[in-house]
């Protein structure tokens, strides 16, 4: 189930200089961390209900390094909290939808992400991401 969004993600060059706007609208940034796996370092900016991710890449050959030379800075992608990550992923294989992950994998701040592929979602790059706290018992 989604019970709503988590946050909005922007690919920004430079964390340090991106955090400045935010900032000067009064947000703060709650915490930076570095997800190896995906070559990024992200940090969360809590706005209301969801938040703002900041996401810098770590190397050349990181989507997020990808995505700015193609792009650059701006919305990357849309992450809506799940409440059952797995249900949502079988729910989504079921109705044909492309996923880009054979299953979910670790994201940050401890959560666990999948990400539809945008030509499953209106041009839109979408992540799902659970709460590893939220997993649901067996």
């Amino acid at each position: 189930m989604i019970p709503g969004i988590d946050h909005i993600g922007i690919a920004v060059r430079s964390i340090a200089e991106a955090r400045g706007f935010y900032e000067a609208l009064g947000l703060r940034v709650e915490h930076i961390e570095e997800v190896p796996e995906e070559k990024v370092r992200v940090a969360m900016i809590p706005c209301g209900d969801s938040k703002i991710e900041l996401l810098e890449a770590t190397s050349p050959d990181s989507p997020i390094a990808k995505f700015l030379e193609k792009r650059g800075p701006g919305i990357h992608h849309i992450c809506l909290a799940s409440s059952d990550i797995a249900a949502d992923d079988a729910r989504l294989r079921a109705a044909g939808i492309e996923l880009l992950r054979a299953a979910p994998t670790a994201g940050a701040g401890g959560t666990l992400v999948q990400f539809v592929h945008p030509r499953s979602a209106g041009g839109v790059l979408v992540e799902l991401a659970q709460p590893r706290a939220a997993e649901p018992a067996e």
